[in-house]
């Protein structure tokens, strides 16, 4: 079994200094920055995507230096032949970048179904940062339980290739299964809802429930959040295997996912107009599934247990920016009705 290079034990107070540094920027984010509703412009959602990005990308470059010294100044490390503490500071660093490269891609899925949701329940546009802000909150919450879990049965060599082999399908299915429009109505989520919760018909502003003849009733805007909730849990059990592919480390998968997961509002409004635009999208994050797959549960092997994560930042990124300059350069033929 590889070496953890990051116990949790040892490394338990950077945990808790990266979520409450999360907990921190969101505060800002909702309790500053956007504490009147409005509807986010181009400019502030473009502004906001280089802020979240560059934040990514200043925390792996200190992560590499921090690596760099811990790595050096830990006995247990000191101790196996031809440890090098400054190739495996690399290592982690890389393996850092191509978790957010992958998770930031796999994240673009969410977005096609935010742009659904939000016309079905007709969310006005003011509202949506808000549903999106709370969305988050619960999207970081079940991705630390997914990652807590990945963690223990990753270890276990049948579990990663029985995920390795589930991620393959699953990109195979991207690739092979014909486009279906989301139909929220059909969804059994929603059925139960309006079944079991009332439901207010009508929004209310930016709250969540409101108190109509002495009950109180859910409105489209908890309903949008829920049905939100409920894909980020279905989209978890894709995205987080297959960063578990890239790296072993707990800490690199955590910090990876929260950074691709806090730019995913901003990427939503800068996006959400031309998502429809990315239509060979689908097939560049089904072959990187279908790689991760393959890296999860063989590649990995045969390549003596590591395969080159500059190998595979490549090819992701080869994947991922090839289909969208093959959309961008091949426009639809019969253009989606707005």
């Amino acid at each position: 079994m590889a070496t953890i290079l990051f116990p949790f034990a040892d490394y338990l107070w950077f945990y808790v200094g990266f979520l409450l540094f999360v907990l921190l920027i969101l505060a800002l984010d909702l309790g500053v920055f956007h504490r009147q509703a409005h509807e986010v412009s181009l400019r502030e959602a473009t502004g906001w995507s280089v802020v979240w990005i560059t934040l990514a990308f200043l925390f792996n470059f200190g992560f590499y230096f921090f690596a760099q010294h811990a790595l050096a100044s830990d006995p247990r490390l000191s101790v196996i032949p031809g440890f090098d503490s400054s190739a495996a500071a690399r290592q982690s660093a890389l393996e850092f970048l191509t978790g957010f490269v992958v998770e930031k891609s796999l994240a673009v899925d969410n977005i096609f179904i935010f742009v659904v949701v939000f016309n079905f329940f007709a969310i006005p546009a003011k509202y949506q940062h808000r549903i999106l802000f709370y969305g988050i909150l619960g999207a970081l919450l079940f991705r630390v339980i997914f990652i807590v879990l990945g963690s223990v049965l990753l270890q276990i060599a049948w579990v990663s290739i029985l995920f390795g082999i589930f991620l393959v399908l699953t990109g195979a299915k991207i690739l092979f299964s014909p486009d279906k429009p989301l139909d929220p109505s059909t969804n059994l989520l929603i059925r139960l809802l309006r079944r079991w919760l009332p439901i207010h018909p009508h929004v209310e502003g930016e709250r969540f429930w409101v108190r109509v003849g002495g009950r109180w009733m859910a409105t489209p805007l908890m309903v949008a959040l829920l049905f939100i909730e409920v894909c980020d849990i279905v989209f978890a059990v894709d995205s987080v295997p297959a960063i578990f592919a890239l790296t072993k480390e707990p800490l690199i998968v955590l910090t990876s996912n929260v950074f691709a997961i806090l730019g995913l509002r901003s990427l939503y409004f800068l996006l959400a107009g031309v998502i429809d635009k990315f239509h060979f999208l689908k097939y560049g994050l089904g072959l990187v599934l279908v790689f991760v797959g393959l890296k999860l549960s063989w590649l990995n092997e045969v390549f003596g247990g590591k395969f080159p994560i500059t190998w595979s930042l490549g090819i992701i990124l080869g994947l991922v920016g090839g289909s969208i300059a093959v959309s961008l350069l091949v426009p639809r033929k019969n253009p989606k009705p707005a």
